[in-house]
């Protein structure tokens, strides 16, 4: 019979053994900036000059395909509203993380009312990154981005419509909602929100956020 293992050698297993468990969740703890993981396609960007704060850029389809996240990506889904555009950003965000092995959080704003601490909790959980779902989410993320420039945010299916260089977009005939103060786009249209359209515009926005291409509005 193998004898006992020491008290100390046994605690010292346990220790390791919890700390490889928990070592990937603690979002406290820093780790290495994420980097991008391939290229950039032909087409998504003049190459000729950087796109100027608040550009809109318009990348050949499938241009953003070949960049992938970095290992232990952190990003928060931020999300607001039941209607079923949202919920369709939503699913394309969370298959996109599983596709990548995103290590994703989600922070659900229930009431429009609360948006601003919704937002503000997203912050203090020091993700890489930061993707706004719902249009109720607009005009609250336009009053607090400009204070926490470094932190990298990204609007899926809407804008805001003076975005300071951490605020990417990625917006589509049909979904270019601005904010309250500037109405509903008369283009507007719930049913340009496919599964794939929604897929297609997470994938271009991260791509473009790993490349430092922020600030500007994406045009699918």
């Amino acid at each position: 019979m193998r004898p006992p293992l020491p008290a100390v050698a046994l605690l010292a297993m346990t220790a390791a053994l919890l700390a490889g468990c928990g070592s990937g969740d603690d979002w406290s703890q820093p780790h290495p900036a994420p980097s991008a993981i391939g290229t950039l396609g032909p087409g998504f960007v003049d190459t000729a000059a950087t796109p100027a704060p608040e550009a809109t850029i318009t990348p050949k389809p499938g241009s953003w395909a070949g960049v992938h996240p970095s290992k232990d990506y952190r990003v928060v889904l931020l999300t607001a509203g039941a209607d079923t555009p949202t919920k369709t950003l939503v699913a394309a965000v969370r298959s996109w993380a599983d596709d990548e092995h995103v290590d994703l959080r989600t922070v659900v704003v229930d009431d429009p009312q609360d948006a601003v601490a919704g937002i503000s909790k997203a912050i203090g959980m020091n993700a890489d990154l930061i993707v706004s779902a719902g249009n109720d989410l607009i005009d609250p993320l336009a009053l607090v981005t400009p204070n926490h420039l470094d932190e990298n945010f990204l609007v899926v299916g809407a804008e805001l419509a003076e975005p300071t260089h951490n605020v990417t977009a990625v917006d589509w005939a049909g979904a270019s909602f601005r904010g309250e103060g500037l109405g509903m786009s008369s283009t507007y249209d719930p049913g340009s929100f496919t599964a794939e359209r929604c897929a297609a515009a997470v994938r271009a926005g991260v791509a473009a956020v790993l490349n430092d291409l922020t600030g500007i509005v994406i045009w699918l």
